[in-house]
């Protein structure tokens, strides 16, 4: 490898709705592990992460706090910063979408777009779901709902510009299969070939009317860029893209090495992305990596749950390194990982503080102890030594192969596996007993030197994943060999250096206190920030007794409930109301099961139009009543009869 290859890594840029949980964090840790390894091996790296501030959820938001848009995003962009910050993520450039520089950019590729006739303007009518900002059509929905986040969907029709995604199917779907490696890990790249390209690319919504939190689209005013063109373009603007003549640096780092990606956005990142450097005439990128996800046990982190985690906070508890690791080692390649407060203590306790941290600490006491800190020559080797060196080099290799292949978990687990196969190095020799006979000072110093060596190996090796503990094992081995090259040889310490004082890497967690910590933790952070469906309710629209009217509510007895088939969310009623028995469908399975439902009192619309779900025609709504993640169903008094009006 060239000393001077370059090598362009991102993340996907943050949303600026909230502070990010912990679950977000682990995007920007993963991608700055492999970026700080890249660049220990010589590649000259540029590693971006940043921000996404446009659209109607910020306006809303904003609304909601009594500031403008940009004074929000202000404060949320802040905060993520801050945490990538805290989080000792090495990143080299920083982008908000609100950038003048990022603006500019996206107005000119947007208008190159429409004047090439890839944009053209038409009217958009759809189901439009907030949170995501998407629209979709009924056959997309799942459930009735949002296919992404399971949310509400409300009619919605608007003018707007397109981009013509059908033009550069074939392309793109050539593309893909000519390019294996293009979408990673396999399994994301079957999904978006049979799932989305090959069933046929719909055009795809890029400005929007109804609100003006955006780029002004600046030949159609009244119109703003939407997010896949605005957010996706962070990736060449940051690096100086322009239609018109780029900067010496994106001709010098595009196409990216690699896009790190949530596996919820794959979509976007391989079809829209692809689809506009098409149609721009620049390169696509060489890799996206679509990660899985961090969950609190087995369910997605949420603020009615109350068990969001923030990064900032728990690197306070145990430090950052210490979180780091966890991220890194806790999330496998394909599948979603887990955090949970007694996972995070058994991982520091036995992998940081017992396995790691003790090894430090005795060999370098022991040294002390027995030779005063001078490193003694290898002069009395045996077959041991032997298995040790090779377990040493066999370490950094499959570190490599790992890392290459984006199985970060693994690669950590190999550098503690090498420190595991140390402690046992060290029961195999039994130190404190050679040093009792003076025959076996040599032996002894030997011995010692094999330990401070892999301990050098160790350190190196961790240095992409704890950079601080990478520091702080350096230091206390006073080694100034520290680069990935000496690695190709076991040996590379010198004899004659004093080694310098042991001190504890990691100091075992207390469990007791360690609750009592998390307790205050959630007890400060009780007063949860809203979320977009509460700033929605907030915002309820006023009606006249007359609208009102329109609405048949009525008393009706569940006689049966039973799942709907092919689905996870749909329970099927048979409700009487006061003259006949009728179909309701109702999407509260999570919440309910069905036998517990039946001959309870419910409310119910009467008189809404009927629709197919999951092909059973519903004949009315249920009424229930919900907050955040909560859901409780509407019952009235068994005394009530069936039929009885609501009024």
């Amino acid at each position: 490898m060239c000393k001077k290859d370059k090598y362009y890594i991102t993340t996907a840029i943050a949303y600026t709705s909230r502070k990010p949980h912990i679950g977000n964090s682990y995007e920007i840790v993963l991608t700055d592990a492999i970026a700080r390894y890249k660049r220990m091996l010589g590649y000259d790296v540029f590693f971006q992460t940043g921000t996404d501030e446009h659209g109607q959820k910020i306006e809303m938001y904003a609304q909601a706090e009594g500031c403008t848009p940009k004074e929000y995003v202000d404060k949320v962009a802040g905060e993520i910063r801050s945490i990538c910050d805290v989080l000792n993520t090495s990143y080299d450039y920083f982008i908000r979408t609100t950038d003048q520089k990022h603006e500019r950019a996206v107005q000119k590729i947007f208008k190159k777009l429409y004047e090439q006739d890839d944009i053209y303007k038409g009217c958009y009518e759809g189901l439009y779901c907030t949170p995501c900002e998407s629209f979709w059509t009924e056959s997309q929905l799942v459930d009735g709902k949002c296919p992404d986040c399971g949310r509400e969907v409300k009619p919605a029709k608007e003018e707007a510009y397109f981009l013509r995604l059908s033009k550069y199917q074939k392309r793109l779907e050539e593309y893909i299969e000519s390019h294996p490696d293009f979408i990673y890990p396999e399994s994301r790249k079957k999904e978006m070939l049979n799932n989305f390209i090959k069933p046929g690319l719909q055009d795809l919504c890029v400005s929007r009317t109804s609100f003006k939190w955006g780029i002004p689209v600046d030949f159609d005013p009244g119109h703003v860029v939407y997010v896949w063109i605005d957010a996706l373009s962070n990736y060449i603007t940051s690096l100086g893209y322009d239609p018109d003549g780029s900067d010496a640096l994106y001709k010098k780092y595009w196409p990216a090495d690699v896009h790190i990606i949530g596996k919820d956005i794959v979509r976007f990142h391989t079809i829209y992305w692809p689809i506009m450097l098409l149609a721009l005439g620049e390169p696509l990128p060489k890799q996206v990596y679509g990660h899985p996800w961090l969950l609190f046990g087995e369910d997605k982190m949420s603020k009615s749950r109350g068990n969001v985690i923030y990064a900032d906070e728990l690197c306070k508890m145990i430090g950052v390194d210490a979180v780091r690791y966890y991220l890194l080692s806790e999330m496998p390649f394909a599948n979603d990982g887990s955090i949970t407060y007694d996972t995070i203590i058994e991982r520091f306790n036995s992998d940081l503080a017992n396995t790691l941290g003790n090894l430090v600490n005795r060999t370098i006491a022991m040294s002390n102890k027995y030779f005063g800190g001078a490193v003694q020559a290898p002069s009395a080797k045996q077959p041991l030594d032997d298995e040790l060196t090779v377990f040493c080099l066999d370490t950094v290799k499959k570190v490599d192969d790992c890392i290459n292949i984006f199985h970060i978990s693994d690669a950590l687990e190999a550098v503690i596996n090498l420190a595991k196969r140390c402690n046992k190095y060290i029961d195999e020799t039994a130190p404190w007993a050679l040093a009792k006979d003076e025959a076996n000072r040599e032996r002894l110093g030997t011995v010692l030197y094999n330990l401070l060596e892999s301990i050098r190996f160790i350190a190196i090796l961790l240095q992409p994943f704890m950079p601080d503990t990478n520091k702080a094992i350096l230091t206390q081995l006073n080694c100034s060999i520290a680069g990935y090259d000496s690695l190709s040889s076991f040996g590379a310490t010198e004899p004659g250096t004093v080694v310098g004082k042991a001190e504890p890497l990691f100091v075992r967690i207390d469990s007791e206190k360690f609750y009592e910590e998390v307790k205050a933790m959630q007890k400060a952070n009780a007063e949860a920030e809203k979320s977009i469906e509460e700033i929605e309710e907030e915002k309820i629209e006023q009606i006249t007794i007359d609208d009102f009217a329109k609405c048949d509510i009525r008393v009706g007895e569940v006689k049966a409930c039973e799942k709907v088939k092919k689905s996870k969310k749909l329970l099927k009623f048979s409700i009487f109301d006061g003259v006949a028995e009728r179909t309701i469908v109702s999407g509260i399975a999570q919440y309910y099961q069905p036998e517990e439902l039946t001959g309870k009192k419910i409310l119910f619309v009467s008189n809404l139009k009927p629709v197919k779900l999951c092909g059973v025609e519903s004949c009315g709504m249920i009424l229930s009543a919900c907050k955040g993640d909560e859901l409780q169903l509407v019952t009235v008094d068994d005394n009530m009869p069936a039929g009885w009006k609501i009024s």
